[in-house]
């Protein structure tokens, strides 16, 4: 049998194979872009609240058998360098507001603010005066290379006027700081972590250090847009001993949660859930559920996060495990465009198929009638049938040898029957030619 032949009588079969070997291979391609089981968090140094923030991811993710390695760094000006490395394996981390140019969000998406990070400013209880005269000639920690404190803090002492003045820079991380600070090897200390840090509620309870207040706080918001004003309350680390003694003023920025473009939908769905659960409580700067929040400081806010503000998580991930819900989610949108394009072309084949089988039969039966017209005007005219018998002959070979499915085959035999009709008349024809020759010689 042709490849034609067979094309014609098994299209059915065919159309089935080809739309199950579609469906089968970009099964396989969804399966190769499935999410990750593991993903790399940068946080920052271990022991500080980066670090057990990320921890809380780590536990939060691994109920989804999710495994979150967390990777040390110096702060958020190292974890967004990371983050943008694409060596680095770094998939995601936690940024402080206002370490990156809004025209330099290249590779990265933010999905949301986490909470404020106030930028606290410690000092030895002896030193008075003015805020601005408190820097001139102090040993001041300003945060490790790498980190937001140190960024935020220079910009700061620039745009004031003081970084000349400082005597001495130093490039400590918080903690070792705090314990600098209470021993008096330094004077002054600036922090960017959060209120539940352990050094910085050490500090606030300890008499022999002072937090100040930024007394041109106002100023810097308007100058930096990314920068929030928060408010330390009067009594709030000791009622009974008035501590801190007025209400304190500080400027603050706020975390956020920032991935890598290409990280998949289904892990980025699980880091907003996982946020919604962790970062959703009260502090003394904001209300409960008033973090995560939607909210593009540095960097664009991506669309499964745009999504999970408007709507929450998508519905089969309340019935399924994220990679299920993931799998059965591209799967939708996959058949979505295969029925759409299968659906019509299940019902307009059969028809096409119906068309092209009696096609077959019924251009016989238009030659056959061209045969029986001329026949009809040959009678009485003496013309020689000769010619007709033999197109008679290979219509009747081509009906003989014409390949249709069973159930076409009523129309087969009709067109022979009607063949051998047709044959029946041009032997009468000859025969009554016949014997009008010999009527003649005679």
């Amino acid at each position: 049998m042709s490849a034609r032949h067979f094309l014609e009588n098994h299209w059915p079969s065919i159309t089935i194979a080809v739309t199950a070997t579609a469906i089968a291979g970009a099964f396989l391609v969804m399966l190769r872009s499935m999410p990750p089981h593991q993903i790399v968090m940068a946080t920052g140094r271990e022991g500080d609240v980066y670090y057990e923030i990320g921890e809380r991811y780590r536990a939060a993710l691994s109920y989804e058998n999710v495994q979150v390695q967390l990777m040390p760094t110096a702060g958020s000006v190292e974890n967004l360098a990371m983050l943008r490395d694409p060596n680095s394996g770094v998939s995601v981390a936690l940024i402080e507001g206002g370490i990156l140019s809004a025209a330099d969000t290249s590779g990265v998406e933010s999905l949301g603010t986490v909470f404020y990070e106030p930028l606290w400013w410690f000092h030895k209880r002896e030193i008075l005066g003015e805020a601005a005269n408190r820097l001139r000639g102090q040993r001041i920690s300003i945060g490790p290379e790498g980190s937001g404190t140190r960024a935020l803090t220079l910009e700061l002492l620039k745009r004031t006027g003081m970084e000349a003045q400082v005597g001495e820079l130093l490039a400590l991380e918080p903690r070792e700081a705090g314990e600098k600070l209470l021993a008096g090897q330094i004077d002054m200390a600036f922090m960017m972590t959060s209120w539940e840090s352990p050094v910085v509620q050490q500090l606030l309870a300890d008499d022999r250090v002072t937090l100040s207040s930024f007394l041109h706080a106002d100023a810097f918001i308007a100058l930096y847009p990314f920068l929030t004003k928060v408010v330390v309350p009067r009594g709030v680390t000791d009622i009974a001993k008035d501590r801190p003694l007025t209400d304190v003023v500080l400027i603050a920025t706020k975390a956020s949660l920032v991935v890598r473009k290409d990280l998949h939908p289904a892990i980025q769905y699980l880091l907003l859930n996982a946020a919604a659960k962790i970062h959703s409580g009260p502090s003394i700067f904001n209300r409960a559920n008033a973090f995560p929040a939607a909210e593009a400081i540095d960097i664009p806010l991506s669309d499964e996060a745009l999504r999970f503000y408007k709507s929450g998580l998508p519905f089969l991930h309340d019935y399924f495990p994220f990679w299920m819900a993931a799998l059965i989610g591209k799967l939708i949108i996959l058949l979505i465009p295969i029925l759409g394009v299968l659906y019509p072309m299940v019902r307009f084949l059969p028809r096409l198929y119906d068309w092209r089988m009696r096609s077959k039969v019924l251009r016989m039966y238009g030659e056959l009638r061209f045969l029986e017209d001329e026949l009809t005007s040959a009678r009485g005219t003496g013309r020689d049938t000769t010619e007709m018998a033999a197109r008679l002959d290979r219509l009747e070979e081509q009906a003989n040898h014409l390949r249709i499915p069973v159930a076409y085959a009523s129309m087969l035999y009709e067109l022979r029957n009607h063949i051998d009709l047709v044959s029946e008349g041009l032997k009468k024809h000859a025969e009554t030619m016949k014997e009008e020759v010999l009527a003649r010689s005679k």
